[in-house]
């Protein structure tokens, strides 16, 4: 017997007091009244449970917004291109100027039966992970096959920045060559500036390093050490050291299936164009904090070649100002405390230290946040200075 039952018997059967109900069973006499006049009104159904469902949602989100996730998933998922919550929710932000978390964005497509279980994957903690600090400090490349409509081979070619996930250059051949690479990286050079280093795996085209010194430098090696560009190879067998350009074919190859099948090497080079322009323009990089590549690419000066650390400054450091608009810095074993203002608090920035010269960016804009010379004298630097 539920304890509902018990509480109503109790004062309809037995004729005791609500107030001794209430102690007899722990209730407030309110809750007493309100079952008594429940079953008075309901009769056995005031016994059964009911739904603890507010009767209305004041933060739930517009019928209309929950469409709009909908269609925006089928939409991206059409082109190729990534659907997830995240990615969505930067849509609805940038594109239709509804702020909506991912997490939310998540629970809606889920309910709508879209979201797929996870395959099991390598966890991420098993990776070692790098970044180049600055746009250029390094580029990676590598090339890929795809099929045209007729079945014909072909492969794509592509030279990544490493800091920003800018594709600088994606190019479809019939076949690589070695002069091929040292073309396209030529123009590459003309069109951004030559980058400090180029990390690439061991295909011959890159490097004659297992030939067993039989031929000599290839074209690429002796273009890279004519402008002192330093030249890294991943390890036998060791893709994830490519990792970022190898992401970025998987991205590649995902968008061109979802498009009709090209027809010659000029059709297909469109594509990539295409796929090249949404990219690095309108496709937001998890990595980048949603920033757009060309974004990341544009905001940070650009390093340069014969610079084995990012350009004239010493030190790159990224951070996110805590709530209070305050980012640290530690100079010489202490930490100095350098102030943005509190307008600024949860954004991600990068600090360019060159000695005692800061200058803090935000890497989501590439706006100058603050420049300043650091007192090592002071633990918070005044913001009078300029």
């Amino acid at each position: 017997m539920s304890r509902a039952r018990l509480v109503v018997t109790a004062v309809v059967v037995e004729g005791r007091t609500h107030a001794e109900v209430a102690a007899e069973y722990g209730l407030s006499r309110s809750q007493v009244t309100k079952l008594v006049a429940r079953w008075r009104a309901e009769g056995e159904s005031a016994f059964e449970p009911r739904s603890r469902r507010p009767l209305t949602s004041p933060a739930a989100i517009a019928a209309e917004t929950v469409e709009l996730i909908v269609s925006l998933r089928a939409d991206l998922e059409s082109q190729g291109l990534d659907a997830g919550a995240h990615t969505i929710s930067w849509h609805l932000a940038h594109r239709h100027g509804i702020a909506v978390s991912a997490s939310t964005v998540w629970r809606r497509l889920a309910a709508a039966g879209l979201v797929d279980a996870n395959p099991k994957k390598r966890p991420k903690s098993s990776y070692v992970r790098f970044q180049a600090d600055l746009p250029n400090q390094m580029w990676q490349s590598d090339f890929t096959h795809w099929r045209l409509a007729d079945g014909a081979t072909t492969e794509i070619l592509t030279w990544l920045d490493d800091c920003s996930r800018y594709a600088l250059s994606v190019t479809a051949h019939r076949r690589i060559t070695g002069p091929i690479v040292v073309d396209t990286f030529n123009q590459t050079g003309a069109d951004h500036g030559f980058p400090a280093s180029v990390l690439t795996d061991n295909a011959m085209v890159y490097t004659t390093r297992f030939s067993g010194g039989k031929g000599g430098r290839n074209a690429l090696e002796t273009l890279l050490a004519d402008l002192g560009i330093a030249q890294k190879h991943s390890a036998p067998n060791r893709p994830t050291t490519c990792g970022k350009v190898e992401r970025f074919q998987q991205t590649l190859k995902k968008w061109l299936k979802a498009q009709p099948s090209a027809h010659n090497l000029g059709a297909l080079q469109a594509q990539l164009d295409q796929f090249t322009r949404t990219y690095n323009h309108h496709r937001p990089h998890r990595s980048l904090d949603r920033a757009t590549p060309a974004t990341a690419y544009q905001r940070l000066p650009k390093a340069q070649p014969g610079q084995t650390g990012p350009g004239t400054h010493h030190r790159v450091r990224h951070d996110r100002i805590d709530k209070s608009g305050t980012v640290t810095l530690r100079h010489n074993g202490k930490l100095h405390h350098i102030g943005i203002g509190r307008a600024h608090k949860h954004t991600p920035v990068a600090l360019l230290v060159a000695d005692l010269d800061i200058r803090v960016i935000d890497t989501q804009t590439g706006e100058l946040l603050r420049q300043l010379q650091l007192d090592p004298t002071r633990d918070y630097q005044p913001r009078n200075q300029p």
